[in-house]
C-alpha cells in the first residue's frame, strides 16, 4: 500500500504514544492524516502537539551550573565541560563510573547511536532506558513463548475482524483514543472483555468488565485457562502440533479452579467460565495485554499466563486471531531493539552472545573484546548512582526519572549524590532542573528519524519546521562529545539517514532485522514491518503464521503460578494504590503540562477513591489528601467514584513535586525483566494538613 502525499505541509507522525498517528504539520499547526492506525483521527494530545513547537517553555541555549544556578553557555563550552568531566571521572573511577539513561520516545537512530556511544566512546556497560519501566515484562514473556518479541505480531487493522477481544490491563480510550475504532466490531458484537481493577472509560465500552484486585491478574488467567480445559475447549490439535510444555502448565493450572480464583481475585467463577467460552467459540479472537498486567514484580509470569491461555485456544500464529501486547511509548518497540538496553546490541542481539559481539563490533570497526558486557537494569542503575560501587556521572536523554521512576524521592537523592549530571531535553523537566549541564535538543517535528510503532511497522517522522536558534539534535550532541573523547567523527554521524544506514547493517541477521528498510522505501509510503531482511523484501506484517521463532518452530507454554503483590496490605497501610495515565497527559507530563489546553483540564494530581472509603478517612470530594506508603507521601486532590473498589485507590503519575505518584510506588523488581512493581503498593489515606 502506498499513501498519497498531502497537498500542503509535511507528512509525519505524532510525538506521543506507540500508535504513532499520522498527521500533517504546517508551521505549528497539525491536522490528522489518513493512516491505518488512526483512521484519520487524533486524540487531544495529538491535536495540541503543535503548540509545544513554539512554547515559551522551550530550552534554547545550553545551561551550566555555576554557584548552584543554571546559567546560559555556548555549545562549545557545554560540550567541552562534559567531555572533560567524564574523562576525569572515568580516569579516577574506571569506565563504569559514567552511565547513560535513554528513553523509549527516542528515534531508532538516537537509540542506536546512544548505545554505540556508551559502549565505544565511553566504554561503559552502564546504559539502560525508561522502556525498562514499560514493555520489559511483555518482551521477556514474548521471547520465552515465541522466541521473538514484537509487541503486536500482526497489523492493528486485523482487530477489526475480531468477534471477541480480551483486553487486559489497558485503557486505550484514554491512553490512545484512536485505537478504540479497531475494537468497535467486537464491542458491537458484545465481545469486548476488559480486565482492569478500575471502571475505566474503556471498561465502560466493554460488554464484560472483570475487576480483579490489583496484583491478581495471573490468578485470573489461571482460572480462565482451567475453565478452558475443564469445559473441553482446549485446541488439542494446535497444542500438539505447534507448541511444547502444556503438561507442565496444566499441573499448576489444575490447582486453580475458578471458585478458588474467585476468592483471590474477586472475579466470579461464572464470569471466568463465560470468558473461556467466548474466546473458544469465537471465529476470530485476540488476547491483548498492556502495562496493567506487566508492571509488577511478577509481570513476566503474568504475561506468560495470558500467553498460555492464548496458546491453549490456538490463537497465536493463526490468521484472524492472536496474542499481542500494546506498546506504550512512541518508540517503545524500536527503542528496545537497537542497543540502548543494558543487555543488548543492535538487531535485538544479546550483548553476551560471542557471535553477536563479533558481528556488531565488525560493523563498528572495533575489536569485539573492547565491548563491555551487560550492565545494570534501569532501576538498579538509578539506585546505584553516587554510591561507592556505582556510577559517579550520568547523562540522561529523553527521560524524566525524578517523576517517572519508582520510589522517586530516593531516586532524586541518588541524582543529587552524583559528581556530574547531564540532561538533554527540550524543556526544563524536574530531572533537568537538577543537572550540572542542560542541553537544549530538538523535538519530533524539528528532525528526521524513524520510529517503530506498536505493530512493528517502521515509520518515517520527517522534519517539518526549523528548530529554535540555539537548539541542536541529540545526534549532534553525541557526535560532538564522541569527537572530544577521541573518536573519529565518521563513527558518530549526526545525520539521521546516515545513522539509519549503519543501523541497517548492524541489525542484519538479528531477530529485529531492518537491513532491507531504507528511507527511500519509507518516503514512498511502503508499509514495512520488521523483519525486512532484503532490499526487495516486502516486510513481515504477520510473523508467526508458518512457525514460531524457536529453533523447532514451536511456541512454548511457560509454567507460572500466582504469588500476589510484593507488598501486602496491613493495619498501617490497608489500601492498595495503583497508577496510570489520563486522557490529557502523557508519561511524566514534562511536555503535556506545558500545553495550556491540556493542563487547564487536568492541572493537578488527584486520587480516585470509593465514597465510603473516603468517608472512613474523613475525606470528601475536593479535599486535599495525603496518600502515604512505606516510601513516601503524595499530596493530591480527592475524587470520589462509586465505581472504585473500596480497597483500591488510583493516582495518575504525570505530576511533579509533592504530587508525584511515584513517591509511593514499590521498586520491587521482576526477576526476569527487572520491571518495577508500579501497579500496586500498600498505602494509607489522611486529610492533608494545611
Amino acid at each position: 500500500m502506498t499513501l498519497a502525499e498531502p497537498k500542503l505541509g509535511t507528512a509525519t507522525h505524532c510525538p506521543y504514544c506507540a500508535l504513532q498517528c499520522a498527521m500533517t504539520v504546517t508551521g505549528h499547526t497539525v491536522e490528522p492524516r489518513e493512516f491505518p492506525t488512526n483512521g484519520g483521527g487524533l486524540c487531544q494530545k495529538g491535536w495540541t502537539s503543535g503548540s509545544l513547537l513554539g512554547s515559551p517553555a522551550r530550552l534554547t541555549t545550553p545551561l551550566i551550573r555555576v554557584d548552584d544556578e543554571l546559567v546560559p553557555a555556548s555549545w562549545d563550552d557545554a560540550l567541552d565541560l562534559i567531555a572533560r568531566r567524564l574523562t576525569e571521572i572515568q580516569a579516577q573511577h574506571g569506565p563504569d563510573a559514567a552511565a547513560i539513561f535513554g528513553g523509549g520516545g527516542l528515534t531508532n537512530e538516537k537509540a542506536y547511536l546512544l548505545g554505540k556511544f556508551a559502549r565505544i566512546a565511553l566504554g561503559t556497560s552502564q546504559v539502560d532506558y525508561n522502556g525498562r519501566f514499560c514493555m520489559s515484562s511483555a518482551a521477556a514473556a514474548g521471547n520465552k513463548a515465541f522466541g521473538l518479541d514484537r509487541g503486536m505480531p500482526f497489523p492493528l487493522t486485523d482487530l477489526a475482524d475480531a468477534d471477541v477481544i480480551l483486553l487486559v490491563g489497558s485503557n486505550p480510550a484514554e491512553t490512545m483514543p484512536p485505537f478504540m475504532q479497531h475494537l468497535r466490531r467486537a464491542a458491537d458484537a458484545n465481545g469486548l472483555v476488559v480486565v482492569d481493577p478500575r471502571r475505566t472509560p474503556t471498561a465502560e465500552q466493554g460488554s464484560l468488565h472483570l475487576a480483579p484486585a490489583p496484583g491478581t491478574d495471573l490468578a485470573l488467567a489461571l482460572g480462565i485457562l482451567h475453565a478452558v480445559v475443564a469445559d473441553g475447549l482446549l485446541d488439542k490439535s494446535y497444542v500438539d502440533e505447534r507448541t511444547r510444555g502444556f503438561d507442565a502448565v496444566w499441573r499448576i493450572v489444575a490447582q486453580w479452579w475458578p471458585e478458588r480464583v474467585e476468592r483471590v481475585t474477586g472475579v466470579s467463577a461464572a464470569d471466568q467460565r463465560r470468558v473461556a467460552g467466548m474466546l473458544a467459540n469465537a471465529r476470530n479472537a485476540y488476547i491483548l495485554t498492556a502495562r496493567g498486567s506487566e508492571q509488577h514484580a511478577s509481570g513476566s509470569d503474568t504475561v506468560s499466563a495470558w500467553i498460555n491461555l492464548a496458546l491453549a485456544l490456538g490463537l497465536p500464529g493463526r490468521a484472524g486471531s492472536g496474542y499481542g501486547c500494546l506498546t506504550g511509548q512512541g518508540n517503545g518497540q524500536g527503542g528496545r531493539e537497537h542497543g540502548q538496553k543494558a543487555d543488548q546490541l543492535p538487531g535485538y542481539r544479546k550483548i553476551d552472545d560471542p557471535a553477536a559481539r563479533e558481528y556488531v563490533a565488525g560493523v563498528w570497526g572495533v575489536p569485539a573484546e573492547s565491548l563491555p558486557g551487560p550492565g545494570r537494569s534501569a532501576y538498579e542503575l538509578l539506585d546505584a548512582l553516587g554510591t561507592e560501587e556505582g556510577p559517579k556521572a550520568l547523562m540522561v536523554f529523553g527521560s524524566n526519572v525524578v517523576v517517572s521512576a519508582p520510589r522517586a524521592g530516593h531516586i532524586a537523592d541518588r541524582l543529587a549524590a552524583l559528581d556530574f549530571l547531564v540532561v538533554a531535553d527540550l524543556v526544563l523537566s524536574e530531572t533537568a532542573a537538577m543537572a550540572d549541564v542542560v542541553l537544549p535538543v530538538t523535538q519530533w517535528a524539528e528532525e528526521d528519524g524513524t520510529m517503530t510503532n506498536l505493530e512493528g511497522r517502521v515509520l518515517l517522522r520527517r522534519r517539518a519546521v526549523d528548530p529554535p536558534a540555539g537548539v541542536r539534535t541529540d545526534l549532534f550532541v553525541l557526535n560532538g562529545l564522541a569527537t572530544r573523547l577521541g573518536q573519529p567523527a565518521h563513527r558518530f554521524p549526526d545525520d539521521a539517514e546516515t545513522v539509519f544506514a549503519e543501523l541497517r547493517a548492524a541489525s542484519k541477521g538479528g531477530l529485529a532485522d531492518y537491513s532491507g528498510i531504507s528511507y527511500d522505501r519509507l518516503r514512498a509510503g511502503e508499509a514495512l514491518y520488521w523483519p525486512v531482511p532484503e532490499a526487495d523484501h516486502p516486510g513481515t506484517p504477520r510473523v508467526f503464521l508458518d512457525r514460531f521463532a524457536h529453533a523447532d518452530g514451536r511456541a512454548r507454554f511457560m509454567p507460572v503460578d500466582h504469588r500476589g503483590p510484593a507488598e501486602p496490605t496491613d493495619a498501617e497501610f490497608p489500601l492498595q494504590a495503583t497508577t496510570g495515565r489520563v486522557l490529557q497527559h502523557y508519561q511524566s507530563g514534562a511536555q503535556t503540562r506545558r500545553v495550556k489546553e491540556l493542563n487547564d483540564v487536568v492541572p493537578e494530581a488527584y486520587v480516585e477513591v470509593h465514597p465510603d472509603t473516603a468517608a472512613r478517612y474523613g475525606l470528601a470530594e475536593g479535599d486535599w489528601a495525603r496518600v502515604s506508603s512505606r516510601r513516601g507521601s503524595a499530596s493530591v486532590r480527592v475524587r470520589c467514584l462509586a465505581s472504585m473498589r473500596p480497597d483500591v485507590v488510583f493516582l495518575p503519575f504525570h505530576f511533579g513535586g509533592k504530587q508525584r505518584a511515584n513517591l509511593l510506588t514499590n521498586p520491587a523488581l521482576d526477576p526476569s525483566s527487572r520491571m518495577p512493581e508500579f501497579k500496586v503498593c500498600a498505602v494509607n489515606l489522611a486529610k492533608e494538613q494545611s
